[in-house]
């Protein structure tokens, strides 16, 4: 099956702002320990929607994250897309000394690379997959038309087990019947392990 072209330029340095309701879909799924860090902020989208789920974020424009050496106790972000496996290395790197997390939105195929096997069947750290249930419309336009399905990917240096599956809708989720399994208790969304 081949990807569709969406109509739309490629931007500079990937800058696509995530949308409110795709930062609300992972909100729930967070450890609420520590502050975040949000290293490719652009706009501060991410940011906004973070403060408004009450947690605490740290971000600098300009700081070259793939540089950085300073540890931190949580990283989420919407790295660009050309250096996504580079962001979850590097995340990866300064969580570590603190036992902390990483989420990264990404398009849902991201864990499929042999290539990047390293990062998701070969890291005990791999925690969940948070499939968004509807595709995110980057630009606003009469017609709109997204190609692409996305995910959060969460890490955490705390997480033992096999990695879980889950699945948002966004802020709005939908109870409209479907399959029945174990409830994590967040707005009746079905968690399957993910293995």
């Amino acid at each position: 099956m081949s990807q569709r072209v969406s109509g739309y330029d490629r931007q500079v340095d990937d800058l696509y702002e995530t949308p409110t309701w795709v930062t609300a879909a992972v909100a729930p799924h967070l450890p609420r320990r520590v502050c975040v860090r949000e290293p490719a902020p652009g706009s501060g989208k991410v940011i906004d929607a973070l403060l408004r789920h009450d947690f605490s974020v740290s971000w600098e424009h300009g700081r070259d994250f793939l540089s950085d050496t300073e540890s931190y106790p949580a990283v989420v972000t919407n790295p660009p897309y050309s250096r996504a496996t580079e962001f979850v290395e590097k995340a990866l790197e300064l969580t570590e000394p603190m036992a902390g997390f990483v989420a990264m939105l990404l398009r849902t195929d991201f864990d499929h690379a042999k290539s990047r096997h390293h990062l998701f069947g070969g890291c005990a750290q791999f925690a969940k997959k948070v499939v968004l249930l509807k595709r995110i419309v980057w630009f606003e336009r009469k017609g709109a038309a997204p190609s692409f399905n996305h995910a959060w990917f969460i890490w955490d240096w705390q997480h033992h087990g096999p990695p879980i599956l889950a699945y948002s809708a966004g802020a709005a989720e939908s109870r409209r019947g479907g399959c029945r399994g174990k409830d994590d208790g967040r707005d009746g969304r079905q968690i399957r392990p993910y293995i």
